[in-house]
């Protein structure tokens, strides 16, 4: 996990740089470019033709995302953007082992926002809506034995064949919610619906696996 938080680094250095470059040439009402980080909060869901919808406990993961904000008109915009988003899932199986999944995903989200202003100086409140897209990197599975203590880890395979731990594929939508300051600063939260099967071709019971991913961030629009 190491690499994935330099990753994480050098994509926060990169991105702040290139919005601050951007933000030079723009006005208040023209193009912005944001950067903003947080916790995320995941799990994975199953469905289960009989009707059965298992799900596992939650992980605490990050993300760090950059984005453009492009007016479509005085109260909506749209906003592309390229995020790492960390994923996963606990399971508990037969009570004496417990397994945790995390993995790190390259994310594009496309969201569609609109924007209700709170005050004169600029404050508003914004909700949105789009689909994303997303590549699997990394990740990590951990068993730890509860009766000794002892944890045993594994790198996360991608890859839809048999032998691999999950397609390194993903989409679905998302859907944000928060406040932007007329000084730049915003505070968000939002949740990720995977649509995309996670599992890989023949691995046993039949099953769709999919993330869920509620999050909580801060950022800053230039």
């Amino acid at each position: 996990m190491k690499k994935i938080a330099l990753l994480a680094v050098a994509f926060l250095a990169g991105t702040a740089t290139f919005a601050q470059t951007s933000s030079t040439s723009t006005t208040n009402m023209g193009p912005k470019w944001g950067l903003k980080a947080g916790v995320n909060i995941p799990r994975y869901s199953f469905h289960v033709d009989e009707g059965e919808n298992p799900e596992t406990n939650t992980i605490t993961n990050f993300h760090v995302t950059g984005y453009g904000d492009l007016p479509l008109g005085s109260n909506f915009s749209f906003q592309p953007g390229v995020s790492l988003q960390g994923k996963g899932g606990e399971f508990a199986d037969d009570g004496t082992n417990e397994y945790k999944q995390s993995t790190m995903w390259i994310e594009v989200p496309l969201n569609l926002v609109a924007k209700l202003p709170i005050t004169s100086s600029g404050t508003n409140f914004f909700v949105g809506a789009g689909p994303y897209a997303a590549y699997g990197i990394a990740g990590q599975n951990k068993i730890e034995n509860k009766a000794n203590g002892n944890e045993t880890t594994s790198d996360v395979k991608f890859g839809d064949k048999v032998g691999k731990d999950l397609k390194s594929f993903d989409m679905g939508f998302n859907f944000i919610g928060g406040f932007q300051l007329a000084n730049g600063f915003n505070i968000g939260a939002g949740y990720g619906l995977g649509i995309n099967d996670l599992r890989p071709e023949n691995t046993g019971r039949d099953m769709k696996q999919t993330n869920r991913v509620w999050s909580f961030s801060v950022g800053y629009a230039f």
